[in-house]
């Protein structure tokens, strides 16, 4: 096993010494020093269970050196955060993190020195589990690697969200935007306001395919996760270095919540007592009122995710929301004659800027996608810049923070491939290559401007997903590369060495087949993978790079 060409995200820089080994034995001990004793537990419990080893805890080693026969984690100061470095030799191997969350992170490399076995949750019949001798440094690009998680249109059960906290681990990802309400199902309870489980999680049926086929699914589709639930789920992405996100939508993609609650809409313009969770994709045109109203509500609800979501940043989406009803409604145009406002641009302005203003109150910031600049950006405001670069540029040469994931190049829900093959085929073909050859930082931002690149995100808009298997076909093995972008000190795109990520993906499929990843394959969709006869939506042609 060669480090240098298997490791994925690759790592700043690793080299071997021969062909020694460390041999891992019934008598090989665990040992964490202080402040990374969560990586110990973690590596322990997942390396017992693949292994069948006992690891007891072992005694330290002196300065500079594991004990023999032991795997040693330990903080290093002198490491910046999330950085670690691994060293193995001889008999023993010494792991230091700049933190907690380095110290987690060469844990999940060592995991991959041991091979794809050391993935599974029983031991196989195996001779021996060897470690390379190898020295590894290494740490990430950015701070901000995320994954976006759609569990409004296709509702993820726990256990389900669960496994991909852990897959996110295994890649060093270590933002979990929580999609969690849009038109089709609100998907978190809120207390104070029971029907938008009650009556918002659910829906009657479920277009099969793009909006435009004419198959449908009659059996009705929800779920939601308890209060309980979120702070289950939150904890264990903690434990893995991830930081969630929760995406309460406002003031447009917002039909479930007016399905329940018919006071905050448009009661002016339509009877919102006759709307129901919508069953359909696209973007429906049932948005917010812009009440005193709607805005206590919309407080009362994040005062309750506030207390399960302990994150920096709450995503309010802000996104694709028609102004149709606001120009029909009276208490619209009056609240922007009110106000003094720029039409109804300006008044989606006004209604992020309440919620920017709310949140920083509370030691929050908000984030919203690139619409939120239209009529003016809000102060404190965070763009998720997902329509190409052009509003993650505008956003940071305005002194915004912004995370790029523009559509084109990241949206995992987009077709790996031209073939009539493709399951529900969606949007421009993105294959492993293109993502591996995207860039979070555009050109047009250098220096100061560039800083504001918080860092990037793949999204999985699940529309067209109905499972699980469906989620991991659309994810991978795109979101491996997209994790080396996030993680590593790549060149720059058109000199980036895909051949030699192809090579290490051979290894690394063999760790996605032990954990149970039903990616595609590159030759292809299996036959159970392919969805004959379900409309789709592609687009010909390569994307635009705006």
């Amino acid at each position: 096993m060669n480090a240098e060409t298997d490791l994925i995200p690759a790592p700043l820089s690793a080299s071997t010494w021969g062909e020694g080994a460390f041999v891992l034995d019934k008598d090989t001990t665990l040992t964490a020093g202080p402040g990374v004793g969560g990586a110990e537990r973690w590596l322990r419990t997942a390396l017992q269970a693949a292994t069948g080893l006992p690891l007891r805890e072992g005694e330290p080693g002196p300065p500079g050196r594991a004990a023999p026969n032991s795997i040693e984690l330990r903080h290093d100061h002198h490491l910046p955060p999330e950085a670690y470095r691994v060293t193995v030799r001889d008999d023993r191997a010494l792991i230091k993190g700049g933190d907690p969350a380095g110290a987690f992170y060469a844990a999940q490399t060592l995991r991959q020195l041991l091979g794809p076995e050391a993935f599974r949750r029983a031991p196989l019949r195996r001779a021996d589990w060897r470690l390379p001798e190898v020295e590894i440094q290494d740490r990430p690009r950015f701070r901000w690697r995320g994954l976006m998680l759609d569990v409004a249109r296709h509702f993820m059960p726990k256990e389900g969200v669960l496994r991909y906290l852990d897959l996110m681990a295994a890649h060093k990802l270590n933002v979990f935007h929580f999609h969690l309400t849009d038109d089709q199902g609100w998907r978190v309870e809120i207390r104070k306001y029971p029907r938008l489980t009650e009556v918002g999680s659910w829906r009657a049926r479920t277009k099969f395919g793009h909006r435009a086929s004419p198959l449908w699914d009659e059996k009705p589709h929800g779920g939601y996760y308890t209060q309980d639930d979120i702070r289950e789920i939150v904890a264990y992405a903690a434990e893995r270095h991830i930081t969630v996100v929760p995406e309460i939508d406002v003031p447009g993609h917002s039909q479930a919540a007016i399905a329940a609650y018919p006071e905050l809409g448009n009661t002016d313009v339509i009877d919102t007592t006759t709307l129901s969770v919508w069953d359909n994709w696209g973007i429906s045109a049932n948005v917010l009122a812009p009440t005193d109203n709607t805005l206590r509500f919309y407080e009362d609800v994040l005062e309750e995710v506030l207390g399960l979501f302990p994150s920096e940043f709450v995503h309010v989406g802000g996104d694709e929301c028609p102004k149709d009803q606001w120009k029909a409604s009276p208490t619209a145009q009056a609240r922007i004659a009110e106000l003094g406002l720029a039409g109804e641009d300006g008044l989606q302005s006004w209604f992020i800027g309440h919620f920017d203003k709310w949140l920083s109150a509370r030691g929050r910031r908000l984030i919203g996608w690139d619409e939120i600049l239209e009529g003016g950006l809000a102060p404190g405001a965070t763009v998720s810049s997902w329509r190409g670069y052009a509003g993650g540029i505008a956003a940071a040469r305005a002194g915004h923070d912004v995370v790029m994931c523009p559509e084109q190049q990241v949206y995992l829900d987009h077709r790996q491939a031209a073939g009539d093959d493709e399951p529900v085929p969606i949007g421009f073909v993105r294959t492993l290559e293109d993502v591996y050859r995207f860039e979070p930082v555009p050109p047009q931002l250098t220096g100061e401007r560039a800083r504001h690149v918080l860092g990037t995100q793949a999204n999985l808009w699940t529309e067209v997903m109905e499972d699980h298997a469906r989620v991991d076909y659309q994810a991978f093995p795109r979101l491996a590369a997209f994790a080396e972008v996030a993680w590593s000190a790549l060149p720059a795109p058109a000199e980036r060495d895909f051949a030699d990520f192809e090579r290490r993906m051979a290894a690394h499929y063999r760790r996605l087949d032990a954990l149970g990843v039903a990616y595609r394959p590159p030759a292809g969709p299996r036959p159970w993978q392919r969805r004959p006869g379900v409309l789709g939506r592609p687009i010909e042609g390569a994307p635009p790079n705006r």
